[in-house]
Parts: C-alpha cells; sequence; structure tokens
C-alpha cells in the first residue's frame, strides 16, 4: 500500500449494507482474465495458433498501454471476434475444467485479503470485470463474491454470435453498479470501490470510497485529484492455497458426501439382497 489507508469497516446497526466492488483484470489477478485460458480454449479447438498470436498481441498492448479506451476496445473486438461461433457448453466446461491451472498462479494475495476483509465487516463483495460472464462468475466463485457484473455475450442456438448483450466497461460499469445497489439495498455513500485503470473512473466515483490499485499514470492523477486512495498489490501467489472454502461451500460438500456415503451403503445392500 502506497498510503496506508483505513481498511474497511462495518456500517452502524440500522444503517443501509455497504458493499465492495472489485474490478478483476490487474486489480484481483495479475492479467487479462479473457486471455488466461488461451491455452486450454487452443487444446480443445477453439483457437488457432494465429488466433492466439493475435490475442496475445492485443493482451501485450493492454497490458502496458495502460488499459486506456483505445487498447480496451481493440481486445474486446479481438475477443468477440475470436468466440464468433464457439460452443458456450463447451466454453464453460473448459473454463470449469482448467480454472485452477489458467488463474491460480496470477491471483494477487493482496486482493484475496482484501476481500476477506469485506466480508469481515459485512460488506458484499462484487466483481465487476469487462470479460465474459462464462470466464467471471467461476472465478468470482473460488473468491467467495457474491455478485457478479460481467459483460454478456449475444448467444443464438448454444453459439455466440459475436453480438455483446452488455459490455461491462467504462459508464456501463457505473450503471450496472447503482442498479445492483438499487435491487439489493446497498448505501454506495458507504461502499468501496477497487481498479487499476482510468476506463474505470465512473465506477469508483459511484461510491463513496474509491480505490486505485496499482494505477496507470493516467488514474494515479486522478485519484490524486479527487483524494482516492492508491495501493499497490505486488505477489501474485496460488488462488488455491489462499482461498478458504466458505461455511456454504463446506455444507454443500458435506451434504454431497452423505449423499454419497448413502448411495454406496443402498447399493452394497442391494447387492447383498441379490447375492442371498
Amino acid at each position: 500500500m502506497d498510503d496506508s489507508p483505513t481498511g474497511p469497516t462495518a456500517a452502524p446497526a440500522g444503517a443501509d449494507q455497504a458493499a465492495a466492488f472489485f474490478d478483476l483484470d490487474k486489480t484481483i489477478i495479475a492479467t487479462s482474465s479473457a486471455t488466461a485460458f488461451s491455452r486450454p480454449f487452443m487444446a480443445g479447438g477453439l483457437l488457432t495458433r494465429r488466433s492466439v498470436l493475435r490475442t496475445a498481441y492485443a493482451q501485450f498492448l493492454y497490458l502496458v498501454g495502460g488499459a486506456d479506451e483505445t487498447q480496451t476496445e481493440r481486445l474486446r473486438a479481438q475477443l468477440s471476434r475470436m468466440v464468433t461461433g464457439w460452443d458456450v457448453a463447451q466454453v464453460s466446461s473448459i473454463v470449469a475444467e482448467t480454472l485452477h491451472e489458467s488463474i491460480d498462479p496470477a491471483v494477487y494475495a493482496e486482493a484475496v485479503a482484501l476481500i476477506e476483509e469485506h466480508h469481515e465487516a459485512g460488506h458484499d463483495v462484487v466483481i465487476v470485470s469487462a470479460s465474459g460472464s462464462e470466464i467471471v462468475e467461476p472465478i468470482a466463485a473460488v473468491l467467495g463474491a457474491d455478485h457478479v457484473i460481467a459483460t454478456r455475450m449475444g448467444v443464438s442456438d448454444g453459439r455466440y454470435t459475436g453480438d455483446i448483450d452488455f459490455y461491462a466497461y467504462g459508464e456501463n460499469k457505473a450503471t450496472a453498479i447503482r442498479e445492483l445497489a438499487a435491487a439489493r439495498g446497498y448505501d454506495l455513500a458507504s461502499s468501496y470501490a477497487y481498479s487499476d485503470s482510468i476506463t474505470d473512473v465512473p465506477m469508483l466515483a459511484t461510491v463513496g470510497h474509491g480505490f486505485a490499485v496499482n494505477p496507470d499514470r493516467a488514474l494515479r492523477r486522478v485519484a490524486a485529484e479527487r483524494g482516492w486512495d492508491t495501493l499497490s498489490f505486488n505477489r501474485p501467489v496460488a488462488l488455491f492455497s489462499l482461498v478458504r472454502p466458505s461455511g456454504r461451500t463446506v455444507a454443500v460438500a458435506a451434504a454431497v458426501l452423505v449423499a454419497g456415503c448413502a448411495l454406496v451403503a443402498w447399493l452394497a445392500w442391494r447387492q447383498r439382497r441379490r447375492t442371498c
């Protein structure tokens, strides 16, 4: 952290609930979530080597170019062209099967700790990302996020059309945050937002506590002008070594285990009856 800002605090009794809104790419993870799955997508036959190189180049410009509007739009357009015709079920399956190897090494330990602090303070955690929901939602689930705001791609007959139904970018992020706050009863003046990019100024300005995380030069200047604290995240680690399973996850796992034991016992009993 650059300025040692105060951490999240619980709202007083009777107050509306606060929430914490986190950008994903370069804020929680040290890369672009949309391109982190390039290798498994290629192994699954969805990508060619040429498209991987094009996407890698677009990501390189995104990472070194300050993630401004031009670079982000270039990456979005490349990804939109790339996924046209992909089978949605296949994409979801690949993401689920390769989430560990694709995302695990690139998660900031500081972000995971901060998410935990917000939950301990009683805040809902919302991941807000321009990447597609099929990619963002599994990552958010592992992080224990309560809600997701992400890009929604157009789908027809189980395949991506290349159209975008909702692009979670720029002012659209702020609009979606306000809509979610109205639906869930969040007090935005008491809420928090975290991002690395100048394109997320509308998102940071929507809440009472905006934080610039590893900010690009433009965002650092705006943060100084608006009095937003600046945070430095620099410890990418393995996500699954940090995230502890939530109570809900443990309960589900226990229920599955009990059901599995019951099934095994029933099958054994049935087998004994057949052999008698």
